[in-house]
């Protein structure tokens, strides 16, 4: 059959972006009757010439009716695809672990050999940016080429102590340090403040722009506070630990429920007992937590040989993995997840105003009541006046402030629904006496149960299998 006769049965639509065409019955009779070939030429003298489904077409061709009704997918184009993201390379692995320590002939562990820092010089290239690169172009219908697209752009995070190129493609250190990833991912160099034994009389707490290394303790009362990174190559004990990096502790922490550890990236420790501890990110611990209250804005890990959680409240936003949490005399153990630790508190502390601003609300009206009805019989003295209007303004901000209050509210309490993701994990055993708390929803452990994961599923906590 000729195109011209075609032209009368069929027609040919194309998607916006030209990356689709469709062939169209606009009728079918007896007569019509064409041939794949004679298809493909209609449809190319349509100017449909890139990605035609041959095969399609002949399907077309020969049953004519099992297509009449619907529009039918002819050619397909080819969509750009986006190319590789920029980057940043720093000269140091940030993520890469220290060495474990070195021990000598004689047995003992020189801790010395322990901290890797990574100095820089003044001068020295400490990162590079990387632009992004265009994928394949795409092709339509038509035949048409569709420009590449580019991968996005990233930007240097420009912290304390670094300059940058004219061209910003290059970061360099502006002093002798250390590189340290603070907050959000910015990059600065710190100079580094060691002390070589205990943190006690002798030294006095520590207040400091950079990053602090430890070579002993810090003991109990004293505190030590930092905007870079704090190592501590012996334990803490009821001190007062504050990073805006992270804080790595060597030795443990035996808290004794007083003082803190607190850490704007994670906290690495080998145990944390009667402790409390704070982290943006992570807590790892390669022994145990015992009866500490431990928070983390993304993960608690207790890892290693014995992983035991046991006493206290273990909060994260996202996960708490463990060997075992509990023990067999049913102690006391909390553990929470599906939403970061201080939108718990934050959730607390708002119901309280809210609950305060109300019983003034209630306080401020009953007074304006009895100011408006002396109004009204024209007994409203000039103190009085001005008291009014006060209350007047009080009461309008009380109401604009408990606004806000309640939208908050009702933010956090939503992402407390969204708890899909989080769950707790245990590789070992959950003893009975422990609770589970995942968003909103809170289950008791009764019996004891081995190798499962806590998770949210349809308004309840579940235990499935733990799969490493």
């Amino acid at each position: 059959m000729e195109n011209l006769q075609l032209e009368s049965y069929l027609s040919i639509q194309t998607s916006t972006d030209q990356l689709s065409a469709f062939l169209i019955f606009t009728r079918i009779t007896d007569e019509f009757g064409c041939s794949g070939a004679d298809l493909e030429r209609f449809v190319r003298s349509k100017g449909i010439v890139y990605g035609i489904r041959d095969e399609l077409l002949d399907q077309i061709a020969k049953n004519p009716l099992a297509f009449y009704k619907d529009q039918t997918l002819i050619a397909k184009g080819e969509s750009p695809i986006p190319g590789k993201d920029g980057s940043i390379r720093l000269v140091y692995d940030m993520e890469k672990r220290n060495s474990a320590p070195a021990e000598l002939e004689d047995g003992k562990v020189d801790f010395k050999e322990v901290v890797q820092l990574k100095n820089v010089k003044r001068g020295q290239l400490i990162a590079e940016r990387f632009d992004p690169q265009p994928g394949p172009s795409g092709k339509t219908v038509t035949g048409e080429e569709v420009p590449a697209k580019l991968g996005k752009h990233v930007r240097f995070k420009v912290g304390k102590n670094v300059v940058l190129n004219d061209d910003q493609t290059a970061m360099y250190s502006a002093i002798d340090g250390l590189i340290s990833l603070t907050d959000k991912e910015k990059i600065n160099v710190f100079p580094v403040y060691e002390v070589n034994g205990d943190v006690d009389y002798s030294i006095g707490n520590i207040d400091f722009v950079g990053t602090v290394v430890i070579r002993g303790n810090v003991l109990s009362g004293f505190r030590v506070k930092a905007s870079g990174d704090i190592r501590v190559i012996g334990g803490v004990e009821g001190a007062e630990i504050e990073s805006e990096g992270s804080v790595e502790i060597t030795g443990g922490i035996l808290g004794s429920n007083k003082g803190f550890v607190k850490a704007g990236q994670n906290v690495r420790s080998s145990f944390i007992q009667e402790g409390n501890v704070i982290a943006g990110e992570e807590v790892l611990v390669s022994q145990s937590i015992m009866h500490s209250h431990v928070k983390a804005g993304k993960n608690v890990i207790c890892s290693g040989a014995k992983g035991l959680i046991v006493g206290g409240l273990v909060q994260a936003g996202d996960l708490v993995s463990a060997r075992t949490i509990g023990n067999s005399m049913s102690t006391a153990t909390t553990i929470e997840v599906g939403v970061k630790p201080e939108h718990r508190e934050e959730l607390l502390e708002l119901r309280g105003r809210l609950k305060q601003n109300m019983e003034n609300l209630d306080k401020t009206e009953k007074a304006l009541t009895i100011l408006d009805q002396l109004a009204a019989k024209g007994q409203l003295s000039p103190e009085k006046m001005a008291l009014r209007i006060k209350l007047t303004a009080t009461k309008r901000q009380t109401i604009l402030e408990n606004d806000q209050t309640k939208l908050r509210v009702l933010d956090i309490e939503k992402s407390l629904e969204d708890a899909d993701r989080s769950r707790i994990d245990v590789s070992n055993i959950v003893f009975g006496g422990t609770k589970i708390v995942i968003g909103r929803y809170t289950k008791f452990v009764k019996d004891s149960s081995q190798r499962v994961s806590f998770r949210y599923s349809e308004g309840d906590i579940v235990l499935v299998p733990f799969i490493r």
